[in-house]
């Protein structure tokens, strides 16, 4: 029996590059392989909860999202992907493991902890955004997804979902809820650097390469990167750490020994800013332009695109309510029955 993944995203804009290589093109490797039965979400209903007052960012970006998606390869016949919203079983599901946590524990929770101090909240938090690590148990567990895709900031989100279903299952006295296993990048792997040398790529930061950037925007965003403010002048020996056009190349580049060889010139010195920056142009555009035809080619019919996400959701929707239907009776709330 294949185990099941579950993974996904926010639909709060366009997906980047840094979203590629932190799990999108993981996911189509792990697809790829047939070992897995992948459901991925857009989570739209987490989106939500701290963007409440601009559903129309939403509802705009959903189709976006989907776009980046099927543009990466993941393919519909071997992933399903559905939208978080369509899947009444989530919201009941988080009903009852609310029931499980305590307000401390979510307050000492360290993802959540970071991301109230990243987002300004401190006390005016959304109650929906404050209590997400249970609505995301409910992600997992309604698909009983064996193993979860996150980078390593995700880490006390999978076992606070671990801890959740340990306690369902202990109180009820029936393994019902599979107890979920993170998959994380290697160390110091999986997180790229935004163009200005901030450590992550981010939408709100603004320092982004999105996958369905053309190729002169690609262009001049690579021309705009963050070098070594030191090398002033062609001759001069410049450093390689904190280099983002070096850091992009280690990433991204297939030829070794040609980067090896760049990196040896540039600390030397004789080796301009510009060159590297277009040979790091020259190596994106062969790793992304097939990428943004194939997401052009899925622009051309967006009905398509909405008929994958709904033949998803509703093969997604079958399997919660499986779920739901198990743990009601569980709990002993099947009055009717």
């Amino acid at each position: 029996m294949k185990k099941v993944i579950l993974t996904g995203d926010r639909p709060t804009g366009k997906l980047h590059i840094g979203h590629y290589v932190g799990s999108l093109k993981n996911r189509v490797a792990l697809q790829n392989t047939g070992e897995y039965d992948p459901y991925i979400m857009i989570a739209d209903q987490q989106a939500l909860t701290d963007n409440a007052r601009d559903p129309e960012k939403i509802r705009n970006s959903l189709i976006q999202v989907a776009l980046d998606y099927l543009a990466v390869g993941i393919d519909p016949e071997k992933s399903t992907i559905f939208v978080q919203s369509q899947i009444p079983a989530l919201t009941e599901l988080t009903s009852y493991y609310l029931n499980l946590v305590t307000v401390s524990r979510l307050e000492r929770n360290p993802t959540v902890k970071a991301e109230i101090q990243q987002k300004n909240f401190e006390r005016s938090i959304p109650a929906g955004f404050f209590v997400y690590p249970v609505s995301q148990t409910a992600d997992i567990t309604a698909f009983k997804a064996n193993l979860v895709p996150v980078g390593d900031d995700q880490e006390p989100m999978i076992e606070q979902a671990r801890e959740i279903v340990r306690s369902f299952n202990t109180i009820y006295g029936k393994d019902i809820l599979i107890e979920p296993e993170g998959i994380f990048p290697p160390k110091g792997e999986g997180r790229l650097p935004g163009l200005d040398g901030n450590a992550k790529m981010s939408k709100s930061l603004g320092n982004c390469i999105y996958l369905s950037d053309d190729a002169d925007t690609l262009r001049k965003k690579v021309m705009s990167m963050y070098t070594d403010p030191g090398h002033i002048h062609v001759e001069d020996p410049g450093k390689i750490k904190g280099n983002m056009v070096f850091t992009y190349l280690d990433i991204f580049g297939t030829d070794k020994p040609k980067i090896a060889e760049l990196k040896q010139h540039y600390q030397e010195g004789g080796l301009g800013d510009v060159k590297i920056k277009r040979y790091l142009n020259e190596v994106l555009e062969n790793e992304f332009a097939p990428i943004r035809k194939r997401r052009a080619e899925f622009a051309q019919d967006i009905p398509a695109v909405y008929d994958i996400l709904k033949r998803g959701s509703e093969k997604a929707n079958e399997v919660a309510e499986k779920t739901l239907e198990e743990v009601r009776n569980a709990i002993g709330v099947n009055y009717f029955d």
